[in-house]
């Protein structure tokens, strides 16, 4: 293509001003921004002008250039956050947002986001009240703490008990302890923003009591122990238990602090998912300071709890790091819904969705795996093609989050297999969709995990499926 034909195809390029009024009477466009309209009306312009300059377009129709302005202002007006289906297996996915909020947690949140709360006003008093108190009891009684209060997420727990304990004092670690948490966060990274200074014990895989008393100084400020909850060592290994760890911490007058991560409330072990220290536990060995987060084994929102000695949680409430970090009215209201349903163990599994997927029978699951299964066999696009293979598989779902790291749950899950979409392809697809449907890729298979799929949503993924493999 020469220049003069170039130049020819530039001047058929309609205006702006009227592809906007071709828009403003076409029906598609309706409930779009027309602000909207008039940045993909220059954006596909810019677009075209690119192509015919390097001679890869010749087609100008309006009704193309008004398709291609469709397509991207409609994805416009979509929300950028948006649900998701978790076909995954993992429980706990920190890219799909982690826990699942319990009903009673949906409704709080609700009422009070639409209206005035007592978020800092004490009713009783008619005074200015504190934030803490809608969960605090509620926690203290459940664990057995003294005190509590709550951040917006445990790295931020665990950051200002640090700053408000320690700030320029040595806090003593076991170098197995110096754990690394999603997003290349790091203990030490965590503890150099707070102004401690990190005084490694021990060896990777062996720390002893004597490790820790040998390196108490009189620039000591805090005994630290991590959890090692998202990697597990075995072999020839020895870690000091916290009740130890509190024992010499009474002894030489410094506070012991444990980082839980996880944090559980409820014993795992007896629903055979594998043994966890609980909170209460952990309160009881002595530990002086607690911290974990709220949207992991908790099955609440995004929060980081703080509990413990209540001249210890004065000192960090003071600090004015807790601002900064502090939780929202909305989460304390998921966080307080959540944390009500602990004072019944028995219906505590069932209405939190995070217990429920994680303590599922695989009964119960291959149940659902096989209603999906027959739902697709029996389908008339789908039956006879010889190219495609769906079958049922055993497999593993997991935790996730960090949690549980050596834990498998058994599950049953479809398997399929296509001739003509490799399964890269296919999870692109569904991908695609609207909700998206995220599932996982093994031995060159797509893999449905029903563990992890909410109730009704095994009704798109067939329809979708269906639609998507024929």
């Amino acid at each position: 293509m020469d220049n003069i034909n170039k130049q020819n195809l530039l001047k058929q390029l309609p205006g702006v001003d009227h592809l906007l009024e071709l828009i403003k009477k076409d029906s598609r466009f309706q409930g779009i921004s027309l602000n909207i309209c008039k940045s993909k009306i220059r954006s596909t312009l810019k677009n075209i002008r690119t192509e015919i300059l390097e001679q890869n377009r010749v087609e100008l129709s309006k009704n193309s250039i008004l398709a291609t302005i469709l397509e991207h202002a409609a994805k416009d007006m979509e929300n950028n956050l948006t649900r998701v289906i978790n076909a995954t297996g993992v429980v706990l996915h920190t890219n799909l947002g982690r826990s699942l909020l319990c009903k009673e947690a949906l409704k709080n949140i609700t009422a009070v986001a639409s209206g005035y709360s007592n978020l800092e006003y004490n009713i009783d008093k008619g005074t200015r009240g504190i934030r803490y108190s809608a969960v605090e009891k509620i926690i203290c009684d459940l664990t057995g703490a003294e005190a509590c209060m709550v951040v917006n997420n445990n790295a931020g727990a665990v950051l200002l008990a640090l700053n408000s304990i320690a700030d320029e004092k040595e806090v003593i670690v076991s170098r197995g302890e110096l754990v690394e948490i999603g997003g290349s966060f790091r203990i030490p990274d965590v503890m150099t923003k707070s102004n401690a200074i990190l005084k490694e014990v021990g060896t990777t895989n062996r720390t002893h009591a004597r490790d820790y008393i040998n390196a108490v100084s009189d620039r000591t400020g805090l005994f630290l122990k991590v959890h090692t909850s998202n990697y597990h060592i075995e072999g020839f290994t020895l870690s000091v238990p916290v009740s130890d760890l509190a024992a010499i911490g009474r002894k030489h007058r410094i506070p012991v602090m444990e980082d839980l991560g996880s944090g559980i409330l409820i014993d795992f072990s007896e629903y055979g998912s594998g043994a966890e220290p609980t909170i209460k536990q952990t309160v009881r060995s002595g530990a002086d300071i607690i911290t974990f987060s709220g949207d992991k084994l908790l099955g609440g929102p995004q929060a980081g709890v703080i509990l413990g000695k209540k001249d210890i949680i004065a000192t960090i409430r003071t600090n004015p790091l807790t601002r900064a970090l502090r939780i929202d009215k909305l989460t304390l209201a998921a966080l307080e819904s959540t944390l009500r349903l602990y004072r019944d163990d028995k219906d505590v599994i069932k209405k939190i969705p995070t217990l429920r997927m994680l303590t599922d029978s695989y009964t119960n699951i291959k149940k659902r795996a096989v209603t999906i299964l027959k739902n697709l066999e029996n389908s008339p696009e789908l039956s006879g093609k010889k190219n495609l293979e769906i079958k049922l598989k055993d497999l593993y779902s997991r935790p996730g989050g960090g949690s549980f790291p050596s834990l498998n749950l058994p599950s049953c899950c479809i398997t399929i297999r296509s001739k003509k979409i490799p399964a890269s392809d296919l999870d692109k697809k569904l991908r695609k969709n609207s909700p998206p449907i995220i599932g996982r890729i093994e031995d060159n298979c797509f893999i449905i995990d029903p563990r992890t799929v909410q109730r009704g949503e095994e009704k798109i993924i067939i329809k979708t499926l269906i639609k998507t493999l024929n």
